[in-house]
């Protein structure tokens, strides 16, 4: 199993709604509204890199209202 936190940011306003969006996605295990840089924290869940990969590329990516991801892989867990 890989794991991986998503940083999300959005359009302004839009951080409740790409919160829920991305939570209903199969794989991701937490999605959070948060203060700072970034709006939205997620944690995902996949059987190998490339699920991973696919999961960012196919589906969060594709949330109306996302201008910028940046994938951190848990190395140990």
């Amino acid at each position: 199993m890989v794991q991986a936190y998503i940083l999300i940011q959005t359009e302004v306003g839009r951080s409740r709604g790409v919160s829920d969006a991305v939570a209903q996605l199969d794989g991701v295990t937490a999605a959070d509204e948060v203060t700072g840089p970034y709006d939205v924290i997620v944690r995902i869940e996949a059987d190998s890199v490339e699920g991973l990969g696919r999961l960012v590329i196919a589906k969060v990516q594709e949330v109306a209202g996302i201008t910028r991801t940046l994938t951190c892989t848990v190395v140990h867990g």
